[in-house]
């Protein structure tokens, strides 16, 4: 079966552990407080106004309008209305750009660790997943190894940053080494970036589409839930040529069609006025990583940098675990914290096995009480 493997995912299997032993779930990637108050205002208005019905499955042009506002902006891109396409969250503008462009057969290559819906996307299309794998302890992209996955038959590249689940930002340098590759062979790049706002210290985040020669073969992806703390609305979008954001509007009219009629609007009204919601989420989730990473450090944990996303890294052997999944799983029964083992995020799951990624957009009240739950549990083992 072309979808074997692919019934369930470790976040709901994690999730569902947090939740029969009760732990603090430092597992899947979500804040535990709301965006900013007017947004939701804007939501509950046009609820009581009757938008309630399906918006244009193209997207509410008040939101499309925002969406190139924003762009242009913060990237000097100058977007076209046939350029942006509203999506149910990011997840489904990557389902719709992968179903869109991959026949089956095509291989798509992924940047490894990789968010779990994109194999199991390349599997939905029958295409072919090759992949190459970022190495610790600097999750840096090795681009001759890049190069020979490549072969006639490579139709799309799959790209993220900031990177989940390592938190690395690409460099100038490996973006630059990344369109040189698409451009000389020819490739659809599928660039998700819905960390875009979410980077730390002096990294900064430079969109693919913006190098030479991207704009016309560079779908990217953004969402208003990881830049706004409101992942539960599910409003993303895809922008690119218009030849390919209209091929990726297809795909998604025989998958959700259109939804969040009145959470469109208030996304626009984000978009617009709150930037400033921005900058205080990063200091925020910088102060966040930094509280979370030194507690990891001191349990005597290997701790890999965040320089963006939600997330930080760590490698179990300096505490004499097998692998994540094992260590994930006694942190669950003993200490009563949830995390994400992350060996399923890599093809090749032997490179992955070491791994952990814990989430760090929560109360700052709520990591110091799973630190300190783990250095209980640990101490007692």
């Amino acid at each position: 079966m072309r979808l074997s493997g692919y019934g369930s995912t470790i976040f709901a299997e994690m999730s569902a552990l947090a939740t029969h032993t009760n732990s603090i779930n430092l597992g899947q990637g979500f804040p535990d407080e709301s965006g900013p108050n007017s947004v939701i205002e804007v939501a509950a208005q046009a609820m009581r106004g009757g938008l309630n019905q399906y918006p244009p499955g193209h997207g509410n042009p008040v939101l499309i309008e925002a969406i190139r506002a924003h762009q242009a902006r913060h990237y000097g891109q100058e977007l076209g209305t046939d350029q942006v396409v509203v999506t149910t969250g990011a997840t489904e503008a990557i389902a719709a750009s992968i179903l869109a462009l991959v026949d089956p057969d095509d291989e798509v290559i992924t940047i490894d660790p990789a968010y779990d819906s994109y194999p199991a996307m390349i599997a939905f299309a029958g295409g072919v997943r090759r992949s190459i794998t970022l190495r610790a302890p600097d999750f840096t992209v090795d681009l001759e190894a890049l190069e020979q996955l490549i072969t006639p038959a490579t139709k799309v590249l799959l790209c993220n940053s900031p990177h989940n689940p390592t938190g690395r930002v690409f460099s100038r340098a490996e973006l630059a080494g990344i369109a040189e590759l698409a451009i000389r062979h020819d490739l659809i790049v599928v660039s998700d970036e819905v960390y875009e706002h979410l980077t730390f210290d002096d990294h900064t985040h430079i969109p693919l589409a913006t190098l030479p020669g991207m704009t016309e073969r560079t779908i990217t992806i953004s969402s208003a839930g990881k830049s706004f703390s409101l992942t539960g609305w599910k409003i993303g979008w895809a922008t690119g040529p218009a030849s390919l954001v209209d091929a990726v509007e297809g795909a998604k009219n025989w998958l959700s069609y259109s939804s969040g009629a009145p959470f469109q609007p208030a996304i626009a009204h984000a978009l617009n006025n709150e930037e400033s919601f921005h900058q205080r989420l990063r200091y925020s989730l910088q102060h966040k990583r930094d509280l979370l990473s030194t507690g990891l450090r001191e349990l005597g944990l290997e701790v890999f940098e965040a320089q963006g996303t939600y997330f930080v890294n760590t490698d179990v052997r300096s505490l004499e675990f097998a692998n994540g999944a094992d260590f994930c799983r006694w942190i669950a029964e003993h200490a009563r914290v949830v995390a994400i083992p992350s060996q399923g995020f890599f093809a090749e799951v032997e490179a992955g096995s070491p791994f952990v990624r814990w989430a760090f957009c929560k109360r700052e009240e709520l990591l110091g009480e799973a630190l300190a739950r783990l250095a209980t549990a640990l101490r007692s083992r």
